[in-house]
């Protein structure tokens, strides 16, 4: 089983689809100031399935480069495929967050979204890693992460609340820090580097038939860890299946954070 909570199935990649379609939306003019434009050598690491790396190529264009970084091969196999398929160059490697394989000091900017939260203890070397990837002289590493306190998924079935308190136990277990997106900053400052941005926003999504937030996403996680079981999952299933059938209005609430530094 793969070490990430989250497991890959055709519904998490449109949620990521999903996700990297608002992030662009929202944070358009963040990018385009931390570096992310024509010609722009970008590394996007922790890139799961590739949707905001291939949203980077196309900005960078064919003059610029994008590389895709990630632990685990399915996720790349996915993104080579949605560059494809999106008409778009992006260049694949297998590495972890804080041992990328990169080479140091050679990107305009560097970018890591929703990895710090799902990788406890290891925040700070994390960044600290980045920053050595950033050119110096104004390269450019951009974190975006959560405040899970925010999630709430209006209209869900009564299922949602008992399905989040096992995820968070899940979390909890591991050391990870679902509140991390509110301390971007201390990390990127002592990381050596210069602060430019820091912003919160709430991002209000509708999710379509099967997509049911990451809770959902890390159900077989759970169950090798002893959180719930198979019966559960069925149970959840069953109860989301109703709500989806009955066409709910419902919403998905999420406080997001961005921040960006320069490599002095």
């Amino acid at each position: 089983m793969s070490e990430y909570s989250l497991a890959l199935s055709d519904a998490e990649i449109e949620r990521y689809r999903l996700m990297a379609e608002v992030a662009e939306g929202r944070e358009r003019d963040l990018w385009a100031a931390a570096g992310v434009v024509p010609g722009a050598r970008i590394a996007d690491v922790g890139c799961g399935p590739g949707a905001i790396a291939v949203r980077l190529a196309d900005t960078a264009g064919p003059d610029g480069a994008v590389w895709a970084v990630d632990r685990d091969g399915d996720a790349l196999a996915v993104a080579s495929a949605l560059a494809e398929k999106s008409g778009v160059r992006v260049r694949t490697a297998t590495g972890s967050a804080d041992a990328t394989g990169l080479p140091d000091g050679t990107f305009d900017v560097v970018m890591l979204r929703h990895v710090l939260a799902h990788n406890g203890g290891r925040e700070q070397a994390i960044v600290d890693h980045l920053a050595t990837l950033a050119k110096p002289g104004g390269g450019a590493v951009y974190l975006v992460d959560i405040d899970a306190d925010s999630f709430r998924l209006r209209g869900a079935p009564e299922a949602y609340d008992e399905m989040d308190e096992r995820y968070r136990e899940l979390h909890r277990r591991r050391g990870n820090d679902l509140t991390v997106g509110t301390r971007l900053d201390e990390l990127l400052t002592a990381a050596g580097l210069e602060l430019v941005a820091f912003e919160g926003h709430i991002s209000v999504i509708t999710p379509p038939p099967g997509m049911r937030g990451p809770a959902w996403a890390a159900r077989d996680a759970m169950i090798a860890e002893g959180l719930v079981t198979p019966e559960d999952v069925a149970r959840w299933d069953e109860e989301f299946g109703k709500v989806e059938r009955e066409r709910r209005d419902i919403r998905f609430f999420a406080a997001n954070f961005v921040a960006f530094a320069r490599r002095p």
